[in-house]
């Protein structure tokens, strides 16, 4: 009987086993698999670089203002709006200083009102050398150029030597040019600006942003200016037949990329009065003149320039003309 008994919880004992993995596949069955799919290694850091992106664009935009108003560099200046007539920002605007080249606009009142004749042949002489600074040119002793061309690069290119031979070629030569310079000044209302010579060179060629911004008002009524000061790049042919290249000084009027829309540009630079830059611009359809005077760096200008158009597109694009 024992035997049998024995026999028997055996069985017992085999058909359990047997079973068990049928209940344990029942179970595995019954419990879902879940799939976990994590982001590739290169889109983790596409969306890091957008982050940080962001992040450093917000940062660069934060540094160009201070309290609502763009972060200047440069030690004076002014913007002026022409629709409305009144000035929207300045810095140290009646200060006087040193303008350099922007003088240079000046010159070119003073020889279109002459109403000399554009394509008379003018010489470079040795009297129109540098010898203030001492700066070169590619318009050498004898070089002969029609007034209109020398007008040209003296404002699209600041070319000194251009600018002296205008003024020598004025009837009763140089200082009778720069008298006449003086009295413009007065005409237009420029009671805080002095001239001694026609290219800027001299540290005493003095004025503030708020003169600055009548000379290129009055700058801008002459269609020749407008045109040479926003022209890209020239090509000049002596009247020995020798081609000269030459390009605007102002990088924003050469970029081809720039979405400035500039009707007047001029820039100055001596190291007593830092890097200069006045223009006539529309900036969300608004028109404008930006003064800007000595600026540290020699990118500076530019950059301010820029900040200054950040500030407008968003101050002024919902804001209608007149």
């Amino acid at each position: 009987m024992n035997k049998v008994l024995a026999r028997f919880s055996c069985v017992l004992g085999a058909l359990a086993m047997m079973a068990a993995p049928a209940a344990f596949a029942v179970d595995k069955k019954a419990k879902p698999r879940v799939t976990v799919k994590y982001p590739s290694k290169a889109a983790a850091r596409a969306g890091a670089r957008t982050h940080v992106s962001i992040r450093t664009k917000q940062r660069h935009f934060e540094a160009d203002m201070i309290g609502g108003e763009p972060n200047l560099k440069s030690s004076a200046a002014l913007v002026f709006d022409l629709a409305e007539e009144q000035t929207i920002y300045g810095k140290n605007t009646q200060n006087r200083t040193p303008i350099a080249s922007i003088t240079k606009l000046m010159t070119s009142m003073v020889v279109l009102d002459s109403n000399l004749p554009l394509e008379e042949t003018i010489y470079i002489d040795a009297a129109d050398f540098d010898s203030v600074k001492h700066t070169g040119s590619r318009l050498g002793a004898g070089t002969g150029l029609p007034r209109r061309e020398m007008l040209r690069l003296a404002l699209m290119s600041s070319e000194n030597r251009a600018a002296a031979s205008l003024a020598r070629a004025y009837p009763g030569g140089t200082q009778s040019f720069v008298d006449a310079m003086n009295r413009k000044a007065v005409e237009l209302g420029m009671r805080n600006t002095h001239f001694v010579d026609s290219t800027g060179l001299s540290s005493e060629n003095t004025s503030t942003a708020e003169d600055l911004v009548k000379m290129v008002k009055g700058a801008y009524d002459y269609q020749l200016i407008r045109e040479f000061t926003t022209t890209s790049a020239h090509e000049v042919e002596t009247v020995a037949g020798r081609s000269l290249q030459f390009k605007n000084s102002n990088g924003l009027v050469r970029d081809p990329r720039s979405s400035w829309e500039i009707g007047l540009s001029k820039t100055g630079y001596i190291s007593e009065a830092g890097r200069c830059l006045v223009m006539q611009a529309k900036i969300a359809a608004r028109p404008v003149i930006i003064v800007l005077l000595d600026s540290w760096g020699k990118q500076t200008r530019i950059g301010d320039a820029n900040r200054i158009k950040k500030w407008l597109e968003t101050k002024l694009e919902r804001k209608p003309v007149g």
